[in-house]
């Protein structure tokens, strides 16, 4: 029986989402749900005209947020991603628990013991995070990579417009949640203080943090005083989330050994200009003819457009050759350039 990747054909273009896309974008995130891609239409809706809105350039830089969507071509809205120029600041600031690794001994016992210890940290000056990440199963595992095409998108993007972002890049992954979506580092130490369900904390703070900072501890909180399955969680991955830890960690990001106050989700940082995939992006001449050769490659290419959709991209092979870039007619229909025209490049 063909499945649906069977049926559809490359290449699959990258745009910046348009309202249009709500009801395809809400469809996508039933698969992730998250803080950044929440399954709901009336916050979709508004991240979505955010994004127009900072596409165009009609709001500061650093409360710009940028939602990409991948479709094939035809009736299919193959996944999401996004990037948000700048998370934290003086009003909402950036929450995390510093992860510290204390050792303490006794010599009157002859005990020795390692401790991790959670303390809250909050950053003001911010940072850009990249987030939203999500491929429908049916798209999964393509010969394309598209999810590697989402991701990597997102770099090329901030490479060629680096004046709207921070020096640093974060990425905070999803732990391990049960099956009803409930956090246990949440169940064992966020509702402790806070009276709030995890659906319910989540949900409040994609709109207002202050709670936290107002009811959170700002003492060190030792892990070991926490149940074993919660202390088990801190800094963990979870499984849906295990091909992005490999994607970021080939890219340059590390661990920041600093976690989500809610769920214990990791956060993976890294120097912006030191990113692989940002130091890699440029922006080349066009010329249209048969990309043969030595250096002929996969690349993702993108070009800023005027209107709705304003950001096009799209994975082509193509051959680069000094300042230009040789593409196919095709590979330059898609993007609606010819000779002569620049394109961001993103050799892959």
């Amino acid at each position: 029986m063909a499945t649906l990747t069977d049926t559809v054909a490359a290449p699959f273009l990258v745009r910046g989402a348009t309202l249009a896309d709500l009801a395809a974008v809400q469809e996508a995130a039933r698969h992730l749900n998250s803080v950044n891609l929440p399954d709901d239409r009336e916050r979709l809706a508004q991240v979505i005209v955010r994004s127009e809105q900072s596409f165009a350039g009609q709001i500061e830089p650093a409360q710009r947020e940028f939602m990409f969507v991948m479709g094939d071509g035809g009736q299919h809205l193959v996944g999401a991603s996004m990037i948000f120029a700048q998370h934290g600041s003086r009003r909402s600031p950036h929450t995390f628990f510093d992860v510290i690794d204390e050792e303490r001994y006794s010599e009157t016992l002859d005990r020795h013991f390692n401790h991790r210890v959670l303390r809250i940290g909050y950053s003001y000056q911010g940072m850009t995070e990249i987030g939203g990440l999500v491929v429908v199963p049916e798209f999964r595992g393509h010969a394309e990579r598209l999810g590697k095409t989402l991701a990597f998108v997102r770099f090329l993007f901030i490479a060629l417009h680096r004046g709207l972002f921070c020096d640093e890049i974060i990425s905070e992954l999803m732990p391990p949640l049960e099956p009803d979506g409930t956090s246990l580092l949440w169940e064992a130490l966020g509702r402790k203080f806070t009276g709030l369900s995890y659906q319910e904390a989540d949900r409040l703070s994609r709109e207002n943090k202050e709670f936290i900072h107002a009811l959170f501890p700002q003492d060190p909180i030792y892990a070991a005083v926490l149940p074993d399955k919660a202390q088990a969680m801190i800094g963990q991955v979870g499984a849906s989330s295990k091909p992005v830890e490999k994607m970021l960690t080939q890219v340059g990001f590390t661990y920041a050994h600093r976690i989500d106050p809610f769920d214990g989700g990791p956060h993976f940082h890294a120097r912006t200009d030191d990113v692989t995939m940002v130091k890699g992006s440029r922006k080349l001449t066009v010329r249209v003819g048969v990309p043969v050769g030595h250096d002929e490659r996969p690349a993702l290419l993108a070009v800023d457009l005027p209107g709705p959709p304003y950001f096009l991209a799209l994975r082509a092979l193509a051959r680069l050759d000094g300042t230009s870039v040789v593409l196919d007619a095709e590979a330059a229909g898609k993007l609606g350039v010819t000779t002569g025209a620049k394109v961001g490049v993103l050799p892959l």
